[in-house]
């Protein structure tokens, strides 16, 4: 395997990019939301690929490669539109033009940040047809890869339009900015009077995070439609002569790909990990994030349960050495009656032992003072 890398990142960002993912559902952002479940699922997808075709181009996996290579149209086009959304968000909040948002704005807001983040991909994935020239490409190392036919069609259809999706995101953002330098005093107030379940803090990271996904994927549609345009548009004659070969497989091992094309599928594969780590950084250390952390270190079943076949004795020592006088009828009372039916090897909830060694303390205690 020339790229062991490869999947280890995909793989490896995974736990990163869900890590934040409670907060941003009970913040009811469908905008944040839609951007975790995109790059988690195409970094599966990468790293999938990335072992399966790892030093060869072997045709195989023909559904896996015509769903996944479709999911790969409508990344392109979902990561813009979850940008706009979140711009668009932002603005309206700084903007102070309502005085509260209510549930029934909230409501609406998840409607059309669902229809934009979720189902215009999908409609975007069947556009990709118009311009499909055959069934797809698999590339050495990297794996199947959609294939599209260089046209002037194809620069309308799939090339331009997340290029002008960021360009509208980016005159969102800009706006939004302007409305907090404008209210910069009491920006904070504004933010809690709206209603809309955003801290100072977390409104910086949306924009950071909404301005680098603009900056980045404007960098590389760029790139993508002027190296597109650089190798030549093909004419487009007619729709059966575009598609007169549409079962067709086409297979790039590396040793035909000239050094510049391996150059740029690389750095193209990196351009999915990247946006991955951004977006960990601009949420992964945010207090909702590191709020959820602590959350899920106390309800995991580590601090939870212990196994109590050698340690039963001893829980009950440390528990009670303030309590001797009663610890064999506390023993008797917890253990006896909860386990006595059950002989099968068992775990101890230290939630509910507590709550027993705390009531029966207590219990006693006032009994003493009587």
């Amino acid at each position: 395997m020339r790229h062991p890398e490869f999947p280890v990142v995909s793989f490896l960002l995974l736990p990163f990019l869900l890590a934040s993912l409670r907060s941003h559902i009970k913040a009811r952002s469908v905008a944040t939301v839609s951007l975790v479940v995109w790059l988690s699922l195409y970094n599966i997808i990468r790293g999938i690929n990335s072992i399966v075709w790892a030093n060869n181009t072997t045709i195989r996996l023909l559904v896996w490669c015509d769903i996944t290579t479709k999911f790969g149209i409508g990344f392109t086009i979902a990561v813009p539109l979850a940008a706009l959304c979140i711009c668009r968000h932002l603005e309206n909040v700084s903007s102070n033009r309502q005085a509260m948002i209510t549930s029934d704005d909230k409501r609406r807001r998840m409607i059309f940040e669902s229809v934009l983040c979720f189902a215009l991909p999908l409609i975007f994935m069947a556009l990709h047809y118009i311009v499909q020239g055959h069934r797809f490409d698999i590339v050495e190392d990297i794996g199947c890869l959609p294939n599209t036919y260089i046209s002037v069609p194809s620069m309308v259809l799939i090339f331009f339009p997340p290029l002008v999706i960021a360009m509208i995101s980016m005159c969102y953002a800009v706006a939004a900015f302007h409305h907090f330098l404008a209210r910069r005093i009491e920006f904070a107030a504004i933010l809690h009077k709206s209603n809309s379940s955003l801290s100072t803090s977390r409104y910086f990271r949306l924009m950071a995070l909404a301005v680098f996904e603009i900056f980045w994927d404007t960098g590389n549609d760029i790139y993508v439609i002027w190296a597109n345009w650089r190798a030549g548009l093909h004419p487009w004659i007619s729709w059966s002569d575009v598609h007169s070969k549409f079962s067709h497989v086409g297979r790039v091992p590396l040793f035909l790909t000239p050094q510049s094309v391996i150059i740029s599928n690389t750095y193209m594969w990196w351009i999915l990990p990247i946006s991955s780590i951004a977006f960990f950084i601009f949420f992964g250390f945010g207090e909702e994030a590191l709020s959820d952390y602590r959350a899920g270190l106390n309800s995991s079943w580590l601090s939870k349960y212990v196994l109590i076949s050698e340690m039963r004795e001893s829980i009950v020592e440390r528990a009670y050495s303030r309590h001797s006088g009663h610890k064999r009828s506390l023993y008797n009372i917890f253990f006896e009656t909860r386990f006595q039916t059950r002989l099968r090897p068992t775990v101890i909830q230290i939630g509910s032992f507590n709550t027993l060694v705390n009531a029966y303390g207590a219990r006693n205690t006032c009994r003493g003072s009587v």
